[in-house]
């Protein structure tokens, strides 16, 4: 199964945070799903650090590269249909974060792991 990763979720995971449900780390933590990060983690990451929002993600995103290295994950760049479906998504949440991973997972076939409950009004597959 192709999986991909929301942003607190991949925050969650570097630092073994408790919040992550049981469901997140066994999809995680399974060798025959494929987890995917976005680049939509790196520029979440950054854009909140910088805006004083997410001060606790400095140390991950430092290391963001390394991280998704260390566990064998696989990068997912943003393409331009990524783009596309991204804008054309019907759903009124304008968070361009959430729209982008929405169209992600949409296009790539993956399930997003997320506690955010925004995405079903994408109609994203889900796993929490």
């Amino acid at each position: 199964m192709r999986v991909l990763l929301d942003s607190h979720v991949f925050f969650w995971w570097s630092v073994d945070h408790p919040k992550l449900s049981r469901a997140a780390r066994g999809a995680i933590e399974d060798p025959e799903n494929e987890i995917y990060v976005s680049a939509v983690v790196a520029w979440e990451m950054a854009t909140k650090i910088r805006l004083g929002k997410w001060e606790e993600a400095g140390p991950v995103a430092a290391v963001l590269d390394e991280a998704i290295a260390r566990n064998n994950f696989l990068p997912l760049p943003i393409s331009i249909i990524h783009g596309r479906v991204a804008g054309s998504l019907t759903s009124r949440h304008g968070d361009p974060f959430d729209r982008m991973l929405a169209a992600q997972a949409q296009i790539e076939i993956a399930q997003l792991i997320t506690a955010d409950p925004v995405f079903k009004a994408f109609g994203t597959r889900v796993i929490w």
